[in-house]
């Protein structure tokens, strides 16, 4: 039967649920184990695809086009869990998914409540990624014990282990142990009460993983097994980790959270193999070479607003290497202010996706300050409409070339809505969403990273490259390097004469990891990494 491991979090937010799950997703993929992952999300919206990136961080797109959580890029990033639009759930789906049941008769007229009704789905969607051949499935409840809208959520996890067995169960709890400067002494009572909250309704934690940021002592340990009535071996220190997220995986194997779980749930398992892992830990603490990237975006200031951008970036960087110095560059700031001023000294530009006309021609000058200086250039889905702004402008001749996102009335819409978008009024969840086939054009240089003429990535947008522009683009030497397979839609355009000057309408930095780095991402360090060791001056011998 599969095994359910339910990971909760108390005391404050952003403690590091989603890190922590992945981790413990991977450390049980590497002995031998098949596991699925899946996030709750307290939230009442049905998704975060229509949440400001501000409030929610990316939005994480999958193979099937479900707009999810950025959590869900953690547990790609670190397992082969396979993800679909069952691996996130939030409040407002459960809801949805009841009344239309109600709507539909099928609680034959009984009164629906949260017990059971509420509960009843929650827990027919965590059973939605069990199955044969699965041995583990983790399931991270998004919020903090306490808030009022994961109540529900946490009642549906204390009835699983009734349905399912609690043998084949295992509550897995992160807490914050606080230090205090004045008192010089960690602070175990938030625990206690943490967990005191969800004795209450009825769940002990099996496993507590303490984040802090001083090492606990044995007899910090002592005293919150003991008043959270938790074996001793069983509470888990988790140290912040400044050097970076990668660290977490070892750090658990450290403590022996791994052997722990594995006990608990009496799972049988090989021998656990993390070499390139502490490959790639080795690579990225001993870099060849340092380097910098410009990140011009909306939201730069935001670091989860392109959390995976960050996370690829790093990735190639570590393949090739290098240590990244990434600057986050508010795209109006380069209005306000220039490129020169802001971008002097990056061996790299990369202008990330979004949406709305604010900052656009932060962008745009951006890319132009790239193209004319030489320098590598990414752009990613609205990085690449704006480079086309850019070029149809400033090459083309076309004055007033724009996107009829930012300007109806412009003479030259070189980017325009997708036809299957005009007559679409609802925004959740009505774009462009998910894999989608290119096909390369193999003198390009997309297909020499690829090494396929046939790639599958995913999307997330409703504006598009307008054909009607294309003899005059490749006129003047901008190469439609992809397209759609059946030749509709512009999906990578490069510049021949430029040392990478690539951009593209999906999102690559969805399917990058830290062992196998994405393509386009590697290329894009590979020539940063090139630039600044050609112009470094020779040493005298």
């Amino acid at each position: 039967m599969t095994k359910h491991i339910f990971v909760t979090g108390g005391v404050v937010s952003s403690l590091g649920k989603g890190l922590t799950s992945a981790s413990i997703g991977m450390l049980l993929e590497r002995r031998g184990l098949t596991v699925r992952m899946q996030k709750l999300d307290p939230y009442i919206n049905v998704d975060p695809g229509t949440m400001s990136p501000y409030q929610h961080g990316e939005v994480y797109v999958l193979d099937d086009g479900s707009e999810t959580d950025l959590d869900l890029g953690h547990y790609e990033r670190f397992t082969n869990s396979q993800l679909t639009r069952n691996s996130n759930f939030t409040t407002g789906q459960i809801y949805q998914n009841v009344i239309e049941k109600e709507r539909r008769g099928e609680f034959l007229g009984k009164t629906v409540q949260v017990i059971p009704h509420i509960t009843n789905e929650i827990k027919q969607s965590i059973g939605k990624v069990a199955g044969d051949g699965v041995d583990v499935v983790i399931t991270e409840i998004g919020g903090t014990v306490g808030d009022i809208e994961s109540q529900p959520f946490l009642e549906a996890i204390r009835q699983f282990a009734l349905d399912a067995g609690k043998e084949n169960c295992l509550y897995i709890h992160l807490t914050l142990v606080p230090y205090l400067k004045a008192a010089a002494e960690l602070k175990t009572k938030p625990t206690q009460h943490s967990v005191g909250q969800l004795r209450q309704i009825g769940i002990q934690p099996d496993i507590l993983i303490c984040r802090t940021e001083r090492e606990l002592n044995a007899s910090d340990r002592e005293k919150i097994a003991l008043f959270c009535n938790v074996p001793f071996p069983n509470v888990i220190e988790e140290r912040d980790k400044d050097f970076s997220i990668y660290e977490v995986p070892l750090s658990l194997v450290e403590h022996g959270l791994d052997n722990l779980i594995v006990k608990e749930l009496g799972l049988a398992t090989s021998t656990l193999d993390l070499d390139d892992w502490r490959d790639l830990l080795h690579r990225l603490r001993n870099p060849e070479t340092e380097i910098s990237i410009a990140v011009v975006g909306k939201y730069a200031e935001h670091k989860d607003a392109y959390k995976s951008i960050y996370e690829a970036i790093d990735h190639a960087g570590m393949e090739h290497h290098a240590q990244i110095r990434i600057g986050r560059i508010q795209s109006e700031a380069v209005e306000r202010e220039g490129p020169e001023r802001l971008l002097a000294g990056y061996d790299g530009i990369l202008v990330p996706g979004g949406f709305g006309e604010r900052g656009t021609e932060g962008k745009v000058d951006a890319i132009r300050f790239a193209r004319e200086r030489n320098i590598p250039f990414l752009g990613i889905c609205l990085g690449m409409q704006c480079a086309v702004i850019e070029f149809a402008r400033n090459v083309v001749g076309l004055n007033g070339a724009n996107s009829t996102e930012f300007d109806k009335d412009t003479p030259h819409p070189v980017i325009c809505l997708l036809d299957e978008q005009k007559n679409i009024t609802d925004k959740g969840g009505t774009m462009r969403l998910g894999a989608q086939t290119s096909e390369l054009n193999t003198d390009s240089k997309s297909f020499e990273w690829y090494g396929n003429r046939m790639i599958s990535e995913r999307h997330r947008h409703r504006y598009e490259f307008n054909n009607v522009y294309r003899q005059q683009f490749q006129a003047h030497n901008l190469t439609i390097a992809g397209t759609s397979e059946n030749d509709s839609l512009v999906e990578i355009v490069e510049l021949t004469d430029h040392p990478w000057f690539v951009a593209v309408q999906f999102h690559p930095e969805f399917k990058s990891k830290p062992t196998e780095s994405h393509p386009l991402f590697s290329g894009f360090i590979q020539a940063a990494v090139r630039r600044i060791k050609s112009s470094a001056v020779p040493q005298n011998s």
